[in-house]
């Protein structure tokens, strides 16, 4: 190989990369490997297993799409066989394994390789349509990839490279064991890589279980944050966080912002509300169709949508260059969550900004973020500018109560559901609500609400007349119980 025949810069030559992916490289830009990638790619090349960290946003897709390339183009391949891949990539989400993908084709694309993404979510005709031709590359979710190895419409038995990327996010989603029924059918003799943003203890068992006399790169102390983000936090209570960030969103100006929910429900309302304030915004969840959620993201990324609302799981895997803000709407329970979701913020050398909005209930969380990032994330005062909403506002955009379960539900000493003003007599109901008093019948035709209870002639009455539930019993009255 010569450098004459690419324009890719002397650092990426000399990490020994094959010349048409070195001419990707260039295409792509990309002008300096980033310390990721300067280590693990010549771990890679070796041949041998690795087990590497970084955080996210550092270019540790290329670290080891880069490799596996070099490898699959200049190795002799066995018998091509329809649907049999040589390299198997697994990851947790759809969006990542998007993403992964879309790496490959731009790094391979001088190559004759072919490669597949594989998810949940959509119609699998046009991946069993996809698997009836040569695949050299599949990226796939756990799940997924379950389906079609019970439908043998998938060959894993010439699998020469296996990766797990986002390992602890797999084993958070409670992938272990379909991890494990997928390493039982690959091929004993395998080079295996595990890449992962942080690692726990628990990644740590895996990999003992997984990787032979790896090789470790680790290029960032465990689970830190991203030095160049700048991280910052508002105590503010719940009930005023949504027309806090609306305000926010205005007084600075932001133009692109990502902000973190935990839960679908509480990213669908907090959408509403910003679009209802004349922000143009969109929701990404696991309710969301594959089609919607690939929508909302590329509106996003050209612009054309302000701020996307996320939850954890659905934003992993989002990749968006220079993106200058994140926002924590509400603090994760898992600490190793906030590393992930301030990581989308800051990448590849970038600034940034992160903004945590903390409810008293969330000083918990907190302090564990904290703790596991070893640094304090500083507090600053809300502007004088904002100015809180009337508590009448507050209550008008609440999630309401879950349906009553049963026939009647739960209901209140007088027959009536509680919450609810009374309504109109309705033919037919058991005990509608609102009717009459306690103890009284009422009209309508309908059968009177205390008509069960009472004794027969001649029956003795009961020593120990059964007492009305307390409402207190029927709807938890403990402070942000509800939509988390």
């Amino acid at each position: 190989m010569t450098t004459e025949t690419t324009s890719a810069s002397p650092a990426f030559v000399e990490l020994g990369l094959a010349e048409p992916i070195l001419r990707a490289i260039a295409d792509a830009g990309y002008t300096t490997p980033t310390p990721i990638q300067a280590q693990a790619i010549p771990q890679v090349l070796a041949g041998g297993d690795l087990l590497a960290a970084a955080q996210t946003g550092t270019g540790k897709t290329a670290g080891f799409t880069l490799p596996i390339l070099h490898h699959l183009s200049t190795r002799a391949a066995q018998a091509s066989k329809p649907g049999r891949p040589r390299c198997l990539i697994l990851v947790p989400t759809r969006e990542l394994a998007a993403q992964v993908e879309e790496s490959v084709k731009i790094y391979g694309k001088y190559l004759s390789l072919k490669s597949m993404v594989m998810f949940g979510g959509v119609n699998i005709n046009p991946q069993f349509k996809a698997l009836q031709s040569r695949v050299d590359i599949l990226v796939a979710t756990p799940g997924r990839l379950l389906d079609h190895m019970g439908q043998k419409t998938v060959d894993l038995s010439g699998v020469e490279i296996l990766v797990l990327d986002e390992a602890d996010r797999m084993l958070d989603m409670g992938f272990i064991r379909d991890i494990k029924k997928v390493l039982a059918v690959l091929p004993k003799q395998r080079q295996n890589l595990l890449f992962s943003a942080t690692f726990s203890d628990e990644i740590r068992t895996l990999a003992n279980g997984l990787l032979h006399n790896p090789k470790s790169v680790e290029v960032a102390r465990r689970n830190t944050t991203v030095e160049v983000v700048e991280q910052s936090m508002h105590r503010v209570p719940q009930a005023h966080k949504r027309d806090l960030l609306a305000h926010l969103i205005k007084h600075h100006d932001w133009q692109q912002v990502l902000v973190f929910t935990r839960t679908k429900h509480g990213a669908n309302k907090l959408a509403e509300k910003l679009n209802k304030d004349g922000i143009s915004a969109a929701a990404i969840h696991g309710n969301k169709s594959q089609s919607a959620r690939t929508k909302a993201l590329a509106s996003f990324k050209d612009g054309s949508v302000r701020v996307l609302v996320a939850t954890d799981i659905a934003a992993r895997g989002i990749d968006i260059d220079q993106l200058p803000q994140v926002v924590n709407f509400e603090l994760p329970n898992v600490p190793e969550d906030y590393v992930h979701r301030i990581g989308r913020t800051g990448r590849a050398g970038a600034t940034g900004s992160a903004l945590s909005l903390v409810d008293d209930e969330e000083i918990g969380y907190l302090r564990d973020i904290e703790k596991l990032i070893k640094r304090s994330i500083v507090r600053v005062e809300i502007e004088p500018g904002f100015v809180p909403p009337a508590k009448a506002d507050l209550m008008s955009d609440e999630r309401p109560p879950r349906p009553p379960q049963g026939r009647g539900g739960p209901r209140q000493n007088n027959g009536q559901r509680q919450g609810q003003p009374g309504r109109q007599p309705q033919s037919g109901n058991r005990s509608a609500p609102g009717r009459a008093e306690q103890g009284k019948s009422a009209s309508g035709g309908a059968r009177p609400a205390a008509a069960k209870a009472a004794p027969k002639p001649g029956a003795q009455p009961a020593a120990h007349p059964r007492k009305p539930r307390p409402q207190a019993a029927l709807f938890s009255a403990k402070p942000g119980s509800r939509g988390h």
